[in-house]
């Protein structure tokens, strides 16, 4: 595990072309390391995740996506993600593809991307249509019952990123709070990076805590308030009002690229960007 600068990590393990999961469930979702793809415009990006919010609404929105598989996409408690939306119905700023799943389809992909499996097995997908538009969802013939059931094709990314808690002096790394996807995306995943609070000499982790080892993690970066505007448990929480303030900001084309060229491309890094955002809340 190499511990190293944001700057440096991405542009070392990130390249064009790759298929990526950044994930995170309702918080450690990593926006820091999402905003420094979109400063060193790393595109033409297969992007997964179970939940796609405003961090895939941005890299979807900067032409920086050609594909999205996914299980669920939003504003959460908001609405829907303008940039996703436009990119769907209308193409723009370019044509994208996508592969729509259930969350139970999702977990199922990568869990069986996790176990080097090429396929995972569920029941699901029962009367609904999405088997009809999405190519990775098939059906086989349990050989013990004669049951129907459903498949999805494994998803092993080229790099999952994530945000947590805690490194060690020796990379493993500690995740506190809700999990979502993250133990299966790390281990589907050929790279895993992080971008952590902090580093500390030996992690505080109870009985039963979740640990990525230091031999899955290829390279962390600290990264303070880099899960912002979501919420890293006992660091920060959420910043509601962000996510309020996004929809109209994310509305028209051109509100959101101002946007992006003063807060993201405009700033050095992720503590800068956080510097100009509450500079301009402390103007409003």
């Amino acid at each position: 595990m190499e511990l190293l600068s944001l700057r440096e990590m991405i542009a070392r393990h990130v390249k064009p072309g790759q298929m990526l999961a950044l994930e995170g469930f309702t918080h450690l979702i990593p926006f820091a390391a999402g905003h420094e793809i979109i400063r060193q415009g790393i595109g033409d990006l297969h992007l997964v995740r179970m939940t796609p919010d405003l961090i895939y609404d941005q890299l979807i929105g900067m032409g920086l996506v050609r594909e999205l598989t996914f299980s669920w996409g939003g504003n959460p408690g908001v609405g829907s993600l303008h940039r996703l939306r436009d990119a769907v119905e209308q193409q723009w700023p370019r044509p994208l593809a996508w592969h729509e799943h259930s969350h139970a389809g999702m977990a199922a992909a990568y869990t069986a991307g996790a176990a080097k499996l090429p396929f995972g097995v569920l029941r699901g997908y029962i009367g609904t249509d999405l088997p009809k538009h999405n190519p990775q969802i098939s059906h086989v013939e349990c050989p013990y019952t004669g049951e129907k059931l459903a498949t999805v094709r494994a998803v092993n990314p080229d790099v999952t990123i994530l945000h947590a808690q805690q490194v060690d002096a020796r990379g493993n790394v500690l995740v506190r709070g809700i999990l979502g996807a993250t133990r299966e995306a790390a281990l589907a995943a050929k790279a895993v990076l992080f971008t952590v609070e902090e580093q500390v000499e030996k992690l505080d982790a109870p009985m039963n805590a979740t640990v990525i080892p230091h031999w899955v993690v290829s390279a962390a970066a600290v990264v303070k308030g880099g899960a912002w505007p979501s919420y890293a448990q006992d660091y920060y929480p959420r910043d509601n009002a962000f996510y309020q303030q996004w929809d109209e900001i994310a509305r028209e084309r051109g509100s959101f690229r101002a946007w992006m060229e003063h807060h993201v491309l405009g700033t050095a890094d992720h503590r800068a960007f956080l510097q100009r955002i509450g500079e301009g809340r402390a103007a409003s």
